[in-house]
């Protein structure tokens, strides 16, 4: 499983304000991608955010995660409650973040990514530091470390053309 935070990891970390309460924040489309090639190596992924947002809500069902925890500022309650779900061990999941709510579920996770724009408390936590910033594609590059470690990466590649020649 990847579980990963949203603000600072999937976006740059800014929010747009408009009238009426808009929100508004920028995804990058190759993390998307990541997204669909974790999901064809059958990895689970999870998003667990500090912030509730109705963008983040929206981004998560255009990428079919459905396990969202939208605005838990203690994020291990969540962490704990995915692990029991889908009766993973610590060893076997992966989390990405780049604040400081996020150390203590990196310190649990088995495999603490940080993207390249975290802070250093965040870096010193991690075991891999993306070279991307988070917004610009850093989810991606995670996934791609996480399955080219595990010798996943082309079996993942070959099930995602298949299912895109099947769509």
């Amino acid at each position: 499983m990847v579980i990963t935070d949203v603000d600072g990891v999937l976006t740059d970390g800014s929010i747009y304000k408009g009238p009426d309460g808009l929100e508004l924040k920028r995804f990058n489309i190759s993390d998307g991608a990541g997204a669909a090639i974790a999901q064809a190596a059958k990895l689970k992924i999870a998003i667990i955010s500090g912030r509730h947002s109705e963008a983040t809500a929206q981004r998560a069902k255009e990428l079919k995660i459905e396990d969202v925890y939208n605005g838990s500022l203690n994020k291990v309650g969540p962490y704990e409650e995915l692990k029991s779900k889908y009766s993973l061990s610590d060893e076997n999941i992966a989390y990405i973040g780049d604040d400081l709510i996020d150390i203590p579920v990196m310190e649990l996770a088995g495999i603490p990514i940080a993207v390249s724009n975290a802070l250093k408390p965040v870096k010193n936590a991690a075991v891999y530091v993306t070279e991307t910033a988070g917004g610009d594609g850093a989810f991606r590059e995670a996934v791609t470390w996480i399955l080219k470690e595990t010798d996943s990466y082309e079996k993942a590649l070959e099930s995602l053309r298949k299912i895109i020649d099947q769509s």
